[in-house]
């Protein structure tokens, strides 16, 4: 894809439905995961430690694999949802909603996190999968995932709204956003760039 030599206006927006209703709900303020999500990985650490008796140990790890399926599952669905083009009128539509909009408009800070309608749906989706494959430890590292995604929003919001002028903040800044406006077929981690040298989708 060719380079992109401009720079987007701070907030600039624009309106996505006819409805005011669904407009209204596509719009997310940043701090809603946070309020949203944050309890859920304290009662998952609760139910983890005094309701199934794990060691602090062990919750440490299983909420370290968490956060780790986090960045994994981060990269995919970025690099193989959000950056899949669809051939049909449908598909590009359903594609400009879910990302396609925010790469039109990057600083757009209502738009920058999952609206909970969608999140909370998949938080519970991925919950009863995770209860499935790792049972009574699933409350850790649900744990770790749910944490994981309350980072990976923050540190979206942060790149595109935060100075971050130094060291470790502002490489990952700088990652980012060479992601939006020199080579969006790169540089998928936005918490993490673990991934891109994993499957070699770093910038070359």
């Amino acid at each position: 894809m060719a380079e992109r030599h401009y720079v987007s206006k701070k907030n600039e927006t624009v309106r996505m439905f006819e409805s005011d209703f669904i407009e209204f709900f596509s719009r997310v303020h940043p701090a809603t995961p946070l309020l949203l999500y944050m309890p859920v990985v304290g009662y998952m650490l609760y139910l983890s430690l005094w309701q199934r008796k794990l060691s602090i140990l062990a919750v440490g790890g299983l909420f370290l694999l968490g956060i780790l399926l986090w960045t994994l599952l981060e990269y995919l669905i970025h690099r193989y949802i959000f950056h899949y083009e669809p051939k049909s009128h449908l598909g590009k539509r359903l594609h400009y909603i879910v990302h396609g909009v925010h790469h039109d408009y990057p600083n757009d800070a209502r738009r920058l996190v999952m609206p909970p309608s969608v999140s909370v749906p998949l938080a519970v989706l991925f919950y009863i999968l995770f209860l499935l494959i790792f049972g009574h430890l699933a409350s850790g590292v649900f744990a770790g995932l749910v944490f994981g995604y309350v980072c990976y929003d923050m540190l979206h919001y942060a790149t595109h709204h935060f100075p971050m002028k130094r060291g470790f903040w502002l490489w990952l800044k700088q990652y980012h956003l060479r992601h939006h406006y020199k080579d969006d077929e790169a540089g998928f981690g936005i918490s993490s760039p673990l991934w891109d040298y994993v499957f070699r989708t770093t910038r070359k």
